[in-house]
């Protein structure tokens, strides 16, 4: 039992090394001199660590306005999303109405498109609705998931009946069940949804860079990526600007990753 338990930590210890590992070259390569950087055979730890890369790479391009609207968009979205997913959820999880499992399956069959179908019909709508180059445009078609909207019902179908009936002989409400009731007794998987959209909308790439045309109106990933392809030689700045982008989200994950195992472990559990 005990050379199991060993060799289950080892295989975990040798994933977790090979999934560190390009952070950690990412980060060394920021903090080297560009000779060091494109040295052969290289170093793992600089001779020199370099923290002026940092100052350079963020100066190079306008990084605090990408930072704020990547900051803009992730709160707007997320708000969003926990706010529509909630009411689904509920309607779904609790409410009893007809085309209740037609509807929920149509919203789970939305899961199985990918982005490159609806990206055009959805830039050409926006583009009428005069939205391009806007918050609008980058916050608006995000407020809902399907995803989340699926694990809030999941976790409100799992709260006893005998609750939401005891409020409503109290004179509650479904919005007053739904406020003093349901929302208390699914905080981790809020916790997991807000933490997931805002990972999502931080990282998204594809949408924004359709969606907007002024460098005013980039976010970091887009900004980013304009950054590498106007330094792509420059590897030290590269590397410092990649982890710069990075940062917020690991340190989200590190603060979260309690609220995202709890969610997991309490998803495992009948009601």
């Amino acid at each position: 039992m005990k050379f199991r338990i060993l060799a289950i930590y080892l295989g975990l210890s040798i994933i977790a090394f090979f999934m560190v590992l390009p952070f950690y070259w990412m980060v060394t390569t920021a903090l080297k001199t560009p000779l060091e950087a494109i040295k052969f055979p290289p170093t793992w730890i600089p001779h020199n660590f370099v923290w002026q890369n940092f100052v350079h790479a963020w100066r190079s391009a306008p990084f605090g306005r990408y930072f704020l609207n990547s900051i803009i968009i992730t709160v707007g979205s997320t708000v969003g999303v926990l706010v529509t997913a909630a009411l689904a959820g509920y309607a779904l999880g609790v409410l009893n109405f007809p085309g209740r499992g037609g509807i929920f399956m149509l919203l789970l069959a939305t899961m199985m498109i990918p982005m490159p179908v609806y990206i055009v019909p959805d830039y050409l709508i926006l583009t009428r609705l005069g939205w391009i180059d806007t918050y609008k445009a980058l916050i608006i078609p995000w407020i809902a998931s399907t995803f989340s909207i699926f694990l809030l019902r999941q976790y409100f179908k799992s709260i006893p009946r005998d609750l939401y009936e005891a409020g409503l002989i109290d004179g509650c409400n479904h919005f007053m069940l739904l406020w003093r009731i349901a929302l208390p007794l699914v905080k981790p998987a809020l916790a997991a949804i807000a933490i997931f959209s805002a990972v999502s909308s931080w990282n998204s790439f594809i949408w924004p860079l359709v969606m907007t045309n002024s460098p005013w109106m980039r976010t970091v990933q887009v900004g980013l990526g304009y950054f590498l392809h106007e330094e792509s030689t420059n590897y030290t700045l590269l590397a410092a600007a990649s982890t710069i982008a990075a940062l917020p989200i690991i340190i989200l994950f590190v603060f979260a990753q309690r609220a995202i195992i709890e969610t997991y472990m309490r998803s495992g559990r009948k009601g």
